[in-house]
């Protein structure tokens, strides 16, 4: 990787770390220059300003990121089992901090999508890519699951409780609450099943 490239990926990095703790409107660029041992002109260099560096963190940092945690889940032989397990591990594996900080992405979404449409489409992109995702791998074994469903509203509820207990529990900073809501959330998706 040459080294222009390697300061970019430093900088999106850093800059993620700094919008996942603060918030987008909190992170300081003269922070993440000072993390990243670079001058205004290196960041400059890659990024016009505060917000392309904001689009440029969501697109290729919180994206992916998230579209990775459902993949695995839904693409497997049996998507029901998959989005179970998944679930059951968050509950078992979310960290105070995480509790404390919540989801990156979510955060980043609540704080940016009435502020700048540029954030509001991108979220609004990413969001029908996860729902397609879950959609799609769930219509795909429509065979096992019961004919009343509507494949779309219902990868929309699943995303929507996953994202509403993360903010419940970053607001009450109650880790079991999470895990009560995960648990309640396995059960309605695996009730989908004939």
């Amino acid at each position: 990787m040459r080294d222009a490239e390697q300061t970019r990926q430093l900088i999106l990095s850093v800059a993620s770390e700094e919008i996942r703790k603060s918030g987008f409107v909190a992170t300081s660029l003269s922070t993440i220059l000072s993390q990243c041992n670079i001058s205004k002109g290196a960041l400059y260099h890659h990024f016009a300003n505060k917000l392309e560096l904001g689009y440029a963190v969501f697109e290729e940092m919180f994206t992916p990121m998230f579209l990775s945690m459902w993949e695995p889940a839904v693409t497997q032989d049996d998507p029901i089992e998959g989005l179970i397990a998944l679930f059951s591990s968050f509950a078992d594996d979310v960290s105070c901090e995480d509790i404390i900080c919540g989801c990156p992405l979510n955060n980043l979404c609540q704080e940016m999508a009435n502020v700048d449409e540029g954030f509001r489409l991108r979220i609004l992109a990413m969001q029908q890519k996860v729902n397609t995702l879950i959609a799609e791998n769930l219509r795909r074994v429509s065979d096992q699951l019961r004919n009343d469903i509507d494949f779309s509203q219902v990868s929309y509820f699943i995303v929507s409780v996953f994202h509403g207990s993360s903010n419940l529990s970053k607001s009450t900073q109650n880790k079991a609450l999470f895990e009560t809501v995960m648990a309640e959330l396995c059960r309605y998706i695996n009730s989908l099943k004939r």
